[in-house]
């Protein structure tokens, strides 16, 4: 009996940034590139205060950091212009695993979707060009939901647009908010680090924790 089955999963639900594509890295670099140019501190601190949020929250933290919106309009235009300058030179990856992994699960099926901070079109357009869109049934975006990670509400949405209970879904999430946010629902959680190492509480709450996306497939297979 596969670890699925022990758990009587039938649907995952995937973060995308950090976790189905190699995004984080590429923007805080980028965001690093912009913030340099506008003569901004601590940046890097900041936007790991992000990972995981909407855009809202985004907007909000920071603004409560730099107290000057033009500063922070300025700064998001120029970091969302050099991110879509690497995008379109092909910079962006799918992390190791993910094609495995979706495979299995179609083949298995399992339903499956994305439950991603980012806007529902980006999310289609970047699973779109990277030819990931057959394998999701759902795609649920930070603009369907009106509370951001670590609320639980962008998971139960995907649960429910599965018809799936959440007790028989599992999340695979790379972010502190993302965990704390399936963790709140009632899901199973596989938390695969990207920037953030996992801390005392991430060992808490994640059913585990995995160097790689080949490594859940191991695991959830076996």
């Amino acid at each position: 009996m596969s670890w699925l089955e022990t758990r009587s999963i039938r649907a995952v639900i995937f973060d995308m940034d950090g976790v189905i594509f190699d995004s984080e890295k590429l923007y805080i670099d980028c965001c690093v590139e912009a913030a340099d140019s506008l003569g901004m501190e601590g940046i890097v601190e900041t936007c790991f205060r992000c990972i995981g949020v909407t855009v809202p929250v985004t907007c909000q933290i920071l603004l409560d950091t730099y107290r000057d919106k033009a500063l922070v309009d300025t700064f998001r235009e120029a970091a969302a212009s050099l991110f879509r300058e690497k995008y379109r030179a092909g910079l962006l990856a799918v992390k190791p695993g993910v094609r495995e992994l979706l495979e299995y699960l179609k083949a298995q099926g399992t339903r499956i979707a994305i439950a991603s901070s980012t806007r529902t079109d980006i999310i289609e357009k970047e699973i779109s060009d990277f030819g990931l869109l057959a394998f999701f049934d759902r795609i649920i975006g930070g603009d369907q939901v009106s509370r951001s990670k670590p609320n639980p509400d962008i998971f139960l949405r995907a649960a429910e647009a599965l018809k799936e209970a959440p007790d028989h879904c599992l999340v695979i999430e790379d972010s502190y908010n993302g965990i704390r946010a399936a963790k709140a629902s009632g899901m199973n959680a596989i938390m695969v680090p990207d920037l953030l190492p996992p801390d005392e509480e991430m060992l808490s709450l994640a059913d585990a924790i995995e160097p790689s996306m080949l490594h859940v497939l191991d695991r959830i297979s076996a």
